[in-house]
Order: structure tokens, then C-alpha cells, then sequence
């Protein structure tokens, strides 16, 4: 789709108030089309005046500016990714990535009660956000349109990069909340930032060099121990430090938790985008990454060895499904449903030592499923395990052992 193809239409536009998308809404109403703002609130603490994101978008071109409340759905939704612990290539919680799929399912109802079946956003051609917009986009209301700027040969030809964007902002007398010197880019919401770009595309500059919004670095951490326990019911995070709380709330006071200690601040990941090309992360999960450790000490005690294997096969599905734009296919919803059968299980109290950066055990106490017995574990006594049970165990194991150094199949060597 072409920008030519769109004058006299109205679009929603997924408008965050930044330079992307002040620039987008001013040069899509000088083509003559009607932009309809639509920005979330999903708890961003880069930019929490949303009143000035929506004056922003207004005085960039849009004929009307909304603020959606998400915070709510995102919570939720959060808690599925932390109760799969659905950490794409081991170290990020999928946090943008959670968040667009969100974002674009409230759009997407508000659209439905305005009549309009065009969607735009200010995704690039090289990421993955515009997979996401656009996936979710043809799964939820296949008779959707999705106009990406960033894919349009008139846009490219008249934006090379962020110098030219904001040079024409300035020129039209838009407010943009950008500059020719900012160092790198950042997307943020109540589960966590992303830092990309910029600087820090080059290798030679440490995960150190940003600048925290959601705490403060490891290095800067305080010299102690600070202990939390988070009590689950269910899966599902209920009170911490003995305070009954939300799942919203839960992921808010973790972030103030684990941002003072460090943890989950400056995480580094050279990632596989779904287009094929890597790209680098910086990320900020300090909220996701407390919660998240706890139900990991939580599991453990709870899930038997099948149980196990099972859950992580779901757990790294999940988590290339989120990536990718899949959250809400069959294939997620059937995962997220095996994913709950665990969470039914997952009761109980987990204390936490937090110490510049590190989430270490501290403790666990009310878990009412637990497989874990001292007494059969226990190396002091016999108990209910008794250790002469093993031998015939050991024979039975070392017939088909034998059979294949006879075989041939094992070299001594």
C-alpha cells in the first residue's frame, strides 16, 4: 500500500509521540489523509504525561489524539510470560515485543466502534514490531489493512534517517521530543525497556553505557542484602512482603524492588530477528525478572522430571511465538493452556536475596504441592529412600549399558 492510495482516507495511527510518529501524522495530513491517534497507556515510564503525548500528536496533524488504557491487559498478559517463563534466547522477557501485540488488539477494538479498517504504524522494515502489528493484525480482523510507512518508497524517499525527520518537524513547527544528539533509542512500557540503536551499535560499547530508567546499574547498587518473599496462589503473585497486591501492582513494586538493586538493569542480547538479521538489546526488566526468578524457585519445586521437559518445550515455543508475532494463534493459545495446568500448582512463598544485580534463593515456605522431601533427599539417613534399593535399580540399568559395549557400539578409548 501507497501513501497516494490513502488521501481522503482515515487511518489509526498507533501514535507513541515520538519523532517517528509526530513525523508520520504531520506528512500523512499534508497528503490529505485523516489520522486518528491512538496511543496506549501501558505504564511507560519514559514518557508517564500522556496528556503531552496527545497534545504532541494533535499539534503534529492528527485529527483527533486518543489515550487507551492497556496497563490492565498487559499486567495479565505479562504474568503468562513470566508463569512460561517464555524468555526469548534465554535472556529477554519479550517485553516489546508483548507489548505490541497488546497494543494492537485494544487498537484494533477501537477501530471496530469508529467504523475504521485502516491501521498505520511507525514500525521499520527491518524489525520486528512491523510482524507483530501486522500478524496480529490479519489473525484478529482479517479484513484489516496495515499501511507502513517505512515500507513505502515515497516515505523512504523523502526520510533517509532520524536527521531528516526532525529537520522537517522543525521546519513545520511540530514539537518533537527528539535530537541530533541523542545516543541511542528507547521503547518502554511497564514491563520493561529496550535500548537499541545509536551508540550502541557498535560492539566496542559496554551494556554499562546506558542510562537506567527503571532503577540503577549493578556497579551503583547498594552495598547489602535486601530480601523480598512473593506469595504465589495458583500462579499468580498475590502479596509481597506480606502485602496483598494485584498483578499489576506485583509488577510495579518488583520494578521498584529490583531497579534500587540492579537487577534485571543492563541485560545484553544480541538477538535473531525474525527478518534474519541480528540486531543488539540493552534491556530493562527489573519487575519481570524478580517475579519471574521467584516462579523459576517456584517450579522447581513443584514440576517432577516429565513435567519438566514438557513445560520447557512450551516455555521456548512461547517465547519464539511472542517474538514473532504468534502470541495469539491456536498453536500460542493451546500452549498457554498446557502452560495454566502447571500454574494450578504453583502455590507458595519465595524469598529472595537481592545483592547488586543478583537474584539469589533465600528461601521457601507454603508450598503446598512441593515433590521436594528432606527425608527422602536427605544423605544423613536411609528415610523413605532406602540406598540399598539402588542396587537392583543400578543391575537392571547396566543390562542395556553392557549390551552396547558388547555391541560394539562404545569404544573403550
Amino acid at each position: 500500500m501507497k501513501a497516494h492510495e490513502l488521501k481522503g482516507q482515515t487511518i489509526a495511527f498507533a501514535g507513541s509521540g515520538g519523532l517517528d510518529s509526530c513525523t508520520i501524522t504531520r506528512w500523512l495530513t499534508d497528503l490529505g489523509v485523516k489520522v486518528v491517534s491512538m496511543t496506549l497507556d501501558l505504564g511507560q515510564p519514559d514518557d508517564p504525561d500522556l496528556g503531552a503525548v496527545k497534545e504532541r500528536m494533535l499539534a503534529a496533524g492528527a485529527a483527533e489524539a486518543l489515550v487507551l488504557d492497556g496497563r490492565e491487559l498487559l499486567a495479565e498478559e505479562g504474568l503468562q510470560v513470566i508463569q512460561a517463563q517464555a524468555l526469548y534466547e534465554g535472556d529477554y522477557w519479550n517485553t516489546t515485543g508483548l507489548a505490541r501485540h497488546v497494543t494492537t488488539r485494544i487498537l484494533l477494538n477501537e477501530m471496530r466502534k469508529r467504523g475504521i479498517k485502516l491501521l498505520s504504524h511507525g514500525a521499520t522494515g527491518r524489525g520486528n514490531d512491523q510482524v507483530r502489528f501486522q500478524i496480529v493484525t490479519n489473525m484478529l480482523e482479517p479484513d484489516y489493512a496495515v499501511y507502513a510507512p517505512w515500507r513505502d518508497d515515497t516515505f523512504l524517499a523523502a526520510f533517509g534517517g532520524r536527521k531528516e525527520m526532525i529537520d522537517y518537524c522543525t521546519e513545520r513547527g511540530v514539537p518533537v521530543k527528539a535530537s541530533h544528539s541523542k545516543p541511542y533509542s528507547t521503547d518502554a512500557n511497564m514491563l520493561g525497556l529496550t535500548h537499541e540503536a545509536g551508540k550502541l551499535e557498535s560492539l566496542e560499547v559496554g551494556a554499562l553505557a546506558i542510562e537506567p530508567e527503571f532503577g540503577v546499574l549493578p556497579t551503583q547498587a547498594p552495598d547489602k542484602i535486601e530480601s523480598v518473599a512473593i506469595q504465589f496462589e495458583m500462579g499468580r503473585p498475590v502479596a509481597i512482603n506480606g502485602k496483598k497486591i494485584s498483578v499489576r501492582e506485583a509488577i510495579q513494586v518488583a520494578n521498584e524492588i529490583g531497579g534500587r538493586n540492579g537487577v534485571g538493569i543492563a541485560l545484553h542480547l544480541v538477538e535473531n530477528r525474525f527478518v534474519g538479521i541480528k540486531s543488539r538489546g540493552i534491556y530493562e526488566t527489573p519487575g519481570m525478572h524478580v517475579l519471574g526468578r521467584a516462579y523459576e524457585y517456584l517450579l522447581q519445586l513443584i514440576l517432577d522430571r516429565r513435567s519438566r521437559r514438557i513445560f520447557n518445550q512450551l516455555s521456548e515455543m512461547l517465547a519464539e511465538q511472542i517474538y514473532q508475532g504468534y502470541w495469539y494463534d491456536t498453536a500460542s493459545e493451546a500452549a498457554k493452556g498446557a502452560v495454566g495446568s502447571f500454574a494450578r500448582f504453583a502455590t507458595g512463598t519465595i524469598k529472595l536475596d537481592l545483592y547488586k544485580g543478583h537474584t539469589l534463593f533465600g528461601g521457601a515456605t507454603g508450598v503446598t504441592h512441593c515433590l521436594y522431601s528432606e527425608t527422602a533427599a536427605s544423605m544423613e539417613k536411609v528415610g523413605e529412600f532406602n540406598h540399598a534399593d539402588s542396587e537392583g535399580f543400578l543391575n537392571v540399568l547396566g543390562v542395556s549399558a553392557k549390551i552396547l559395549a558388547r555391541s560394539g557400539q562404545v569404544s573403550p578409548d
